[in-house]
């Protein structure tokens, strides 16, 4: 009866303590002669990767949230635009972009991002074409051969230069200019060959990069390299 009695006590006694929970990650020791600083470094750019990529996802809703108003309003001034005007833009958008699908050889690996764009904005000005919205429909067409000259300009720039290794296009083509007096150099890097220098607030549109260094085209349709800290957003 005694033991009875202790195990009975036992089994509605106190529950044991329970363990406070603990971070899946487990924490490594770092071996001797890593470069802990460097690691924390690259895991910090990462995270601002990610918080880039989301910001740039956000802004493109944006724009297309403001594309849609413009068609909005357009449509309550179709008399701005006549059925002929809209059909002439839509048909010279088309042209556009048959020339820049044709200069890539109709090839969608080597297409430039911009020809899927314009093709997109010109579906959308069918659709308000048939609308009848052609205030709509022509400002469409305008941003379609907008987007087809943009990828001219990007199929022009990588004619005149090979490609690199490494480098990486960019999704569309970015306005920049220098944040100060900056060298344009023949090539991705600063051993290269100073091909002209450029002063502060000098307008820029880049295409690609390479590691830090980017590719860019200036006045005068000057094409080099230029690093990374010496661009910024174009004001």
């Amino acid at each position: 009866m005694l033991l009875a009695s202790c195990s009975k006590q036992q089994r509605t006694g106190n529950p044991p303590p329970a363990r406070a929970p603990r971070d899946s990650a487990r924490v490594r020791v770092p071996a001797p002669g890593r470069d802990t600083a460097l690691e924390q470094r690259a895991a910090r750019l990462e995270l601002r990767v990610l918080e880039q990529e989301s910001q740039v996802a956000d802004l493109q809703n944006r724009l297309d949230d403001a594309r849609r108003e413009v068609v909005r309003a357009m449509a309550k001034l179709q008399s701005l635009a006549t059925r002929a005007e809209a059909a002439s833009g839509m048909a010279e958008a088309e042209i556009a972009l048959q020339a820049l699908r044709t200069a890539s050889g109709n090839n969608s690996q080597t297409a430039p991002p911009e020809l899927g764009q314009g093709n997109q904005l010109l579906q959308l000005a069918t659709a308000e074409f048939d609308q009848q919205n052609y205030a709509g429909a022509l400002y469409l067409a305008t941003e379609a051969k907008n987007a087809a000259a943009a990828g001219q300009r990007r199929a022009s720039s990588d004619d005149r230069a090979t490609s690199r290794k490494g480098e990486v296009p960019f999704a569309l083509p970015l306005r920049v200019q220098t944040t100060g007096r900056a060298n344009v150099r023949e090539g991705p890097g600063s051993n290269f060959k100073v091909l002209f220098t450029l002063e502060a607030g000098a307008p820029l549109v880049a295409y690609s990069y390479v590691d830090q260094w980017v590719r860019v085209t200036g006045e005068g349709d000057r094409t080099g390299w230029i690093h990374q800290t010496l661009i910024g957003r174009r004001e």
